[in-house]
């Protein structure tokens, strides 16, 4: 509604949008667009209220109506600042009296002066320091460049920094639905250990599955980098180091459908677990002895064992297992059907 062109005015929408202030907003807004005459509590205060449309946001400010009003130095500003956010009747009493009788001394009026200090003492309760939130107003204006010019590069990024935060990925991969960016499920020949983008979608992280371990998914993709893709589960076995990639791994990769590109159903990855380890320790070992026969030929190969088949889940089975391994309902939801 605010619509803010300036750096200032996303400074002070993020100053009003907290309890207590809010309630500022629509006037905040109506006075921005002219449809509200803007009102400043003395003629001495407009220059130091006009970037606000009269009303009082910031601690700053506070401290400036003290000093032109009533004549404070900025140190004495400063205690009656905090003297107004600790609310502290002792002192705010003490420190009434001053304002006012420094306020009366430089002409103006004792009531107004009385009603200005009641006005700056209800804002100052919650008034925002100003420094703080132009910080935040500069990141607020970077961070919604980025999103609206490169959404999935800047949705990749924000889910790198939350990459074992399951809540926070799932609110992130609503936004990516929200905004029209395609996130694509992980899977073992293209997910790399992080988020990353690929052709304009965000390529799900394989290092944000539950229980997987990101140095272990690190060690999947320089493999499958090194040697090249994978081309079934048994070659994902042999070249891939099981004292790394464990057990619990194997079977939260196969849940999540990261082996989905292998040609094998997620219910018989997820049985075959144990028997790929096994596959998996065996060629390690036979890589380090590297045996050779007396004739000089490699000894022959150990034949591939059969997977333990499975019939394939219902499509609420496969989401239920999909939420234990990604941690939030990816492919869809079972209340979908």
């Amino acid at each position: 509604k605010l619509a803010p062109d300036s750096i200032e005015e996303l400074t002070a929408i993020i100053s009003l949008y907290r309890p207590g202030p809010m309630r500022n907003i629509p006037a905040f807004i109506e006075r921005k667009f002219g449809r509200q005459d803007i009102r400043y509590p003395h003629p001495k205060l407009t220059e130091l209220l006009e970037e606000t449309y009269g009303i009082i946001i910031y601690q700053e400010q506070v401290m400036e109506i003290a000093k032109i009003l009533s004549g404070f130095s900025l140190g004495d500003a400063d205690l009656l600042r905090r003297a107004m956010g600790k609310k502290d009747q002792a002192e705010m009493d003490r420190q009434r009296d001053k304002f006012i009788d420094g306020a009366v001394e430089r002409g103006v009026d004792r009531d107004q002066a009385a009603g200005i200090f009641d006005l700056v003492n209800e804002f100052a309760g919650y008034g925002f320091n100003k420094s703080h939130a132009a910080a935040y107003a500069m990141i607020s204006f970077q961070t919604a460049y980025l999103k609206a010019l490169y959404p999935s590069h800047f949705l990749a990024a924000i889910m790198s920094l939350d990459l074992s935060v399951a809540e926070k990925l799932a609110f992130f991969f609503q936004e990516a639905k929200r905004i029209g960016v395609t996130v694509e499920p992980p899977c073992v020949n293209r997910s790399m250990a992080d988020f990353d983008v690929q052709g304009g979608k965000v390529l799900y992280a394989l290092g944000a599955l539950k229980n997987v371990g990101l140095e272990a998914m690190r060690h999947v993709v320089s493999v499958r980098e090194t040697g090249g893709p994978f081309t079934d589960i048994y070659d994902f076995s042999r070249r891939v180091d099981m004292r790394i990639v464990n057990k619990r791994a194997m079977e939260n990769l196969a849940r999540s459908g990261a082996f989905d590109c292998l040609g094998v159903s997620r219910p018989t990855a997820l049985a075959s677990a144990e028997i790929l380890q096994k596959i998996g320790v065996l060629a390690a070992q036979e890589r380090e002895s590297a045996q050779v026969n007396l004739f000089g030929g490699i000894e022959e190969a150990t034949p591939d064992p059969d997977l333990v088949t499975q019939p394939d889940w219902s499509s609420v089975e496969a989401l239920e297992h999909e939420l234990g391994a990604v941690g939030f309902y990816f492919g869809g939801h079972p209340l979908d059907d």
